[in-house]
């Protein structure tokens, strides 16, 4: 005797959505959000000063790296908590910065775990640091006959008719965070030496650098632990832009590769429906990140990619369903055609593109630094190639098909007249 079985569907079996009848009204919309998405990137040109908002990998910037050992226990490792070492950076008002572990060996070949920042500052000073700290020297200084004070880079020159020492300085500095190095003995006389023709003093004092701030701002936040700078590297713009240019041509590649895949696996109608999708993905994934000003680093990149794969591979199926049918079912038009190989994958989509979201919002809402950026590109970037592999290559191959293709050949003409 049978057993009968009952089962839950997330669709009854047989459905009939008509896809092939909204395809203009589709394909509309798409444009119409792809538009916005570009007309975004000029917005942000326009008001925010760049097209998106670019980490250190394309801006340029600064890494340190750092390790953590016990005060009382110099040969004892700690490892910090990321959470807060993020926070302790973040009240300093740094935006824009990344923290993630990093591991390396030392001399003794012992495994050394401790963190890597970037930032996309290069210098110790904030520009309100600097407006505020020539602002305070300027006026509490004014009895020393100043005639110039100015920073470059993270050093401060300081031109004036009587001498201006390191202690003056520093009490100025210390309450805006900025913490002077000792003078070297050369640079200390030349600091109290007036100029034999002027009679002026030009004087300079150096701050520690973005590296030392943040140092003593995580060994606060810590507590127990000796935070240790072992490198501090500058990102320059150059670097970033090349990282930039070589990310978009790494996306161009990969479309031409898999319009190639296509082309071989089925046939030339079917590789302009799927470019376009995955040019649709890629606009929505990059309007997104314009909009809500989420910033743009090798990760989101990396991220696209990972999406222009799964669009890639959710479209081929779909083709697959539509080669099938063509065959099987060779007395129904092809628009006909196009519906029910569309019907008989949307469950199948649905439910692979279902779990794919889950996992990643779990990622994006739990998950920080690159991880939550990775996250949210993929969410978006789901949703994208969910959509465009249904509404968008599929249409376009019936397109491409209905204009080229289903016309009969001359010979055929021939035929047909005599």
């Amino acid at each position: 005797m049978a057993t009968e079985h009952k089962f839950h569907y997330l669709l009854k079996p047989g459905s009939d959505f008509k896809f092939v009848a909204r395809m203009r009204l589709l394909a509309t919309i798409s444009l119409a959000l792809c538009g916005l998405s570009i007309g975004m990137l000029f917005i942000n040109k326009s008001t925010r000063g760049d097209y998106m908002n670019w980490t250190i990998d394309f801006k340029g910037g600064t890494e340190i790296v750092y390790k953590f050992v016990d005060k009382n226990d110099p040969e004892k490792q700690i490892k910090p908590d990321a959470s807060k070492v993020r926070k302790a950076i973040a009240d300093l008002g740094v935006e824009g910065f990344d923290v993630s572990e990093f591991s390396w060996k030392d001399e003794k070949n012992r495994e050394i775990n401790g963190m890597m920042v970037r930032t996309p500052r290069f210098g110790a000073l904030s520009d309100q640091q600097n407006k505020d700290s020539v602002a305070q020297i300027e006026t509490q200084l004014a009895d020393r006959g100043l005639e110039k004070v100015g920073w470059s880079g993270d050093r401060l020159f300081v031109r004036s008719t009587q001498e201006v020492t390191q202690d003056q300085i520093a009490g100025i500095l210390g309450p805006l965070g900025l913490e002077l190095k000792p003078l070297e003995e050369g640079q200390a006389k030349l600091n109290a030496t007036a100029n034999e023709d002027t009679g002026e003093y030009n004087a300079v004092f150096t701050v520690y650098g973005i590296d030392r701030q943040y140092e003593t701002a995580i060994e606060g936040q810590l507590g127990d632990a000796d935070v240790q700078i072992v490198q501090s590297t500058g990102v320059g713009a150059k670097a970033g832009d090349k990282l930039r240019n070589d990310g978009i041509k790494s996306l161009f590649y990969a479309m031409m590769l898999i319009m190639l895949y296509l082309a071989f696996r089925f046939d030339i109608r079917y590789a302009p429906g799927a470019i376009v999708a995955l040019l649709h993905d890629a606009i929505m994934v990059i309007g997104v990140f314009a909009v809500t000003w989420t910033e743009v680093s090798l990760t989101t990149v990396a991220a696209l990619l990972t999406v222009i794969g799964y669009s890639v591979n959710d479209t081929v199926i779909i083709f697959d369903r539509i080669r099938e049918n063509m065959v099987r079912l060779k007395d129904k038009k092809i628009e006909r055609i196009v519906d029910i190989s569309l019907n008989e994958t949307l469950v199948r989509s649905i439910l692979t593109s279902t779990t794919l979201f889950a996992t990643t919002l779990m990622m994006n809402i739990f998950g920080a630094g690159l991880v939550k950026n990775f996250a949210f590109a993929m969410n978006v970037g789901v949703i994208a190639g969910t959509y465009s592999s249904i509404f968008l290559a599929s249409p376009l191959f019936l397109w491409i098909h209905q204009r080229w293709y289903s016309k009969p050949s001359k010979r055929g003409r021939r035929a047909a007249a005599a």
